[in-house]
C-alpha cells in the first residue's frame, strides 16, 4: 500500500502527481495530544501513532465517530494515491515506478530540466557542435529560463568524458570570497546586522561568479563551434521571449516578495512588481546584452571592463566587498575526479570543496550489505541507507573545504578500510542518535543539472547553481542576472576546515556524477537539491545496480532525504535527525522505521531533480528526466 503525508482537502488523481506540488493542508496525527490536528507544513509521525495499530489507518486523536469517518476517508484517499503513484505498473513494458519510457536515440542525447534547453542542446549538435558545446548552450538557456536556481551569477562544476583520450576530466568552476573581506571584518558586519551567521541574502554572502569562466575553460579544451553560435539561441530567447514553465513560475512567485527589496531585482525580474505566471512570455533584454558582450569579447568581457565594474560598484554600494580585482583574478581549475568501485561499477565524483565524496563514502559503507536479499523501499533498506548517510555526513561537516586552505584526507575518506571501520557503528535494529554536525543551511538549495552526449562518444555531466533559489538578491543594473549567495556556506568558527577566509572557495553542495564500467562510459547523471544531492546520487546508483531499475525508473522511484539540526560551526545532534519520505513507501515501512527509533516526516521536498544519459552496449544513448521537474530528455 502506498502512502502520502499530504492530505489534500480537495484532491483528484491528477493533483497527486509528484512531490513538488504545493500543499493545501497537512495534518499532524498524534495519539498523545488527543486533540483536533492543526495544519502543518510537514506531517510528523511519532512511534505512538503506529506502534499499537494492526490496521495502519486506525490511529486518531479524534472522538470515535469522527475517527471512523476520518479513517474511511483516509483509506479512500490512500487507495486513490496508491493507484496514482504506481501508475507505471499499468504500462505494458515499463517498470512500476517509471512515469514514462526511457528515450532512446542513435546519435546524440540531451537531458535537462527545461524542454526548450534540451532542444537548444540538440540543435547545437545538429549544427556540428559536440556535447561540450551543447552543454554550454543548454546551461545558458536554463540560466535565462530558470533564474530561480541558476544563472551566470552562480558557479559551475562539470565532468567530461572525452572520447578521444577515453578519459574523464573534472572542472571546478566555483568562485572565491572577496580579498578585502577578512574574517574579523565579516564578524563586525554581522554584528552590525545583529545576526550570528552569514545571511542568505544581501551583499555579504556574494562570492565571485564562476560560471562564465567555466564555460570558456570547457570550450577552450573541448569545444568545436565558436562561442557566439553556442550562445546565440539563448540571446534569441532573451530578446524574443519564452513561456515560463509551471514549477519555475511557482518558485519565482515565492522568491519575489523576499528579494524585491534589493535594488535592481524588481526592475529586472518582475513585471509591475509581480513575478510571471505559468505560460507567460518573459523577455530579458538585459541578459541578452550581457551574453552578446560575452560572445564577442570572451570571458574577459565579463570579468574585466564595463560589466565587471558594474558588478563591483553595485555590490559595494550595497555594503559588500566584491571588487573588480576579485573578478579579474578569477580562474576555474581542472581537477582529477575521484572514484570508488561499487559492485563492479566505478562511481566518479569531484573532490572538495564539493560534497561529492559523501556519496562515495556512503556507497562504500553500503557495499558491505547484501541487497540481493533486501527489497527496495523496505524498512531495512531505508534504515541502512540513512545510517550510512549519517556517517558520511559527519565527516562532511568537519572535513570538506577548499583544498587550497585545508587538505581534506580524500584518499582515506573514500577508502574501503575506512568504510569497514565506520560500518561497525551501524546497529541494524536501532537508529543512531548522536552523529557529528553538518550545516543546517544545506537542507535547502536550488540548482540545475544537465547532461549531453554526442555522435563521437563525448559525454558531459554538468551542474550549475546560484545556491539558495534566486541567490543573494543582488541584481546589478542592466545585466539581467542575480549574484549567488554561496558565501553563506562558510563557517565562522576559527580552526574549522571551512572557516571563512579572503580569497577562499566556500563549501559547495553542487556535484555532477558519472559511472563507468570496465573503463568505458556507462551513465552520466546528477540531480539538484542542496544536501540532497549526495544522498540522491547514492539512491540512483543503488536503484540501477542493486535493484535493477532502468534509467527512467531509477529517477522516478520514491526517495528518502535525511536531515538534522546541525550548523556549519559544528554541533552535536541528540535526536538522530529526521527521515523525510516521498509518497510511495508503505505504512509497514513507516512502522518499521519508527520501531528502529527514526523520526519520520512526509514532506514535498527537497528530493532533487534528476537527469541522466546511459550509453548502451551497442552504442545507442538512453536518456531520462524525472517527473519532479519540468524537464525533458530527447535525442536524434
Amino acid at each position: 500500500m502506498a502512502h502520502c503525508g499530504v492530505i489534500r482537502h480537495s484532491c483528484t488523481s491528477s493533483t497527486l502527481r509528484s512531490s513538488f506540488l504545493r500543499p493545501t493542508g497537512t495534518w499532524e496525527v498524534s495519539q498523545a495530544r488527543q486533540e483536533r490536528a492543526r495544519p502543518l507544513r510537514h506531517g510528523r509521525l511519532r512511534r505512538s501513532d503506529l506502534a499499537n495499530a494492526n490496521n495502519p489507518f486506525m490511529f486518531s486523536p479524534f472522538p470515535t465517530t469522527i475517527a471512523t469517518t476520518m479513517n474511511k476517508l483516509l483509506t479512500a484517499l490512500l487507495l486513490t494515491m496508491s493507484a496514482t503513484i504506481s501508475h507505471g505498473a499499468d504500462r505494458i513494458t515499463d517498470a512500476p515506478f517509471a512515469t514514462r519510457s526511457e528515450v532512446i536515440a542513435p546519435k546524440a542525447m540531451a537531458a535537462t530540466s527545461q524542454p526548450l534547453a534540451t532542444q537548444v542542446a540538440l540543435d547545437i549538435m545538429k549544427q556540428g557542435g559536440n556535447a561540450i558545446d551543447a552543454a554550454i548552450a543548454a546551461n545558458a538557456a536554463i540560466g535565462l529560463m530558470e533564474p530561480t536556481g541558476n544563472g551566470i551569477g552562480g558557479d559551475l562544476y562539470a565532468i567530461v568524458w572525452d572520447a578521444k583520450s577515453q578519459k574523464l576530466y573534472g572542472l571546478n568552476g566555483s568562485g572565491r570570497s572577496p580579498k578585502a573581506l577578512t574574517l574579523e571584518k565579516l564578524k563586525a558586519e554581522l554584528n552590525k546586522l545583529g545576526v550570528s551567521n552569514i545571511p542568505a541574502h544581501g551583499p555579504l554572502p556574494v562570492s565571485v561568479p564562476g560560471t562564465v569562466d567555466a564555460w570558456f575553460t570547457l570550450h577552450k579544451r573541448f569545444g568545436k563551434l565558436p562561442m557566439n553560435k553556442v550562445l546565440q539561441p539563448t540571446i534569441d530567447y532573451a530578446t524574443e521571449g519564452f513561456p515560463v514553465s509551471d514549477v519555475i513560475a511557482y518558485y519565482w512567485q515565492r522568491s519575489t516578495p523576499v528579494l524585491s527589496k534589493f535594488p535592481g531585482f524588481k526592475e529586472q525580474f518582475t513585471r509591475d512588481g509581480k513575478a510571471p505566471v505559468k505560460g507567460e512570455m518573459w523577455r530579458n533584454p538585459h541578459l541578452a546584452y550581457t551574453l552578446k558582450t560575452i560572445a564577442s569579447k570572451g570571458r574577459d568581457g565579463f570579468y574585466t571592463g564595463k560589466i565587471a565594474k558594474t558588478i563591483a560598484d553595485y555590490v559595494q554600494a550595497q555594503g559588500g566587498y566584491l571588487s573588480v580585482e576579485d573578478l579579474a583574478n578569477h580562474r576555474s581549475e581542472w581537477v582529477e575526479p575521484v572514484s570508488t568501485d561499487y559492485r563492479g561499477y566505478t562511481v566518479w565524483e569531484l573532490p572538495p570543496n564539493t560534497q561529492g565524496i559523501a556519496a562515495l563514502q556512503t556507497l562504500n559503507i553500503l557495499e558491505g550489505y547484501d541487497f540481493s536479499n533486501i527489497s527496495f523501499g523496505s524498512a531495512e533498506h531505508l534504515h541502512l541507507l540513512t545510517e550510512s548517510i549519517k556517517l558520511a555526513f559527519a565527516d562532511r561537516a568537519k572535513l570538506y573545504a577548499d583544498m587550497d586552505f585545508y587538505k581534506t584526507p580524500v584518499d582515506r575518506l573514500i577508502s574501503k578500510d575506512y568504510a569497514n571501520e565506520r560500518r561497525k557503528l551501524i546497529d541494524p535494529n536501532r537508529a543512531m542518535k548522536k552523529v557529528a554536525a553538518g550545516p543546517k543551511v544545506l537542507q535547502e538549495g536550488d540548482t540545475i543539472y544537465l547532461t549531453t552526449a554526442d555522435k563521437d562518444g563525448n559525454m558531459v555531466s554538468l551542474i550549475q547553481s546560484n545556491y539558495r533559489g534566486m541567490g543573494s538578491g543582488m541584481t546589478p543594473p542592466g545585466l539581467g542576472f542575480i549574484l549567488q549567495d554561496r558565501g553563506e556556506l562558510f563557517s565562522l568558527e576559527e580552526g574549522h576546515a571551512n572557516v571563512y577566509a579572503p580569497g577562499k572557495r566556500p563549501f559547495q553542495t553542487i556535484i555532477p556524477a558519472f559511472i563507468t564500467k570496465d573503463g568505458k562510459p556507462w551513465v552520466s547523471f546528477g540531480l539538484m537539491g542542496g544536501g540532497m544531492q549526495p544522498q540522491g546520487h547514492v539512491q540512483i546508483v543503488m536503484n540501477l545496480i542493486d535493484f535493477g531499475m532502468n534509467l527512467q525508473e531509477a529517477g522516478d522511484a520514491p526517495r528518502l532525504y535525511w536531515e538534522s539540526v546541525q550548523e556549519p560551526t559544528g554541533g552535536t545532534m541528540t535526536d538522530g535527525g529526521t527521515v523525510h519520505l516521498e509518497s510511495g513507501f508503505g505504512w509497514e515501512v513507516i512502522r518499521g522505521l519508527l520501531q528502529k527509533g527514526h523520526q519520520v516526516q512526509w514532506a514535498l521536498g527537497p528530493y532533487g531533480g534528476y537527469q541522466a544519459i546511459q550509453k548502451a552496449d551497442n552504442g545507442v544513448y538512453i536518456g531520462a528526466s524525472e517527473s519532479r521537474k519540468d524537464g525533458q530528455a530527447a535525442g536524434y
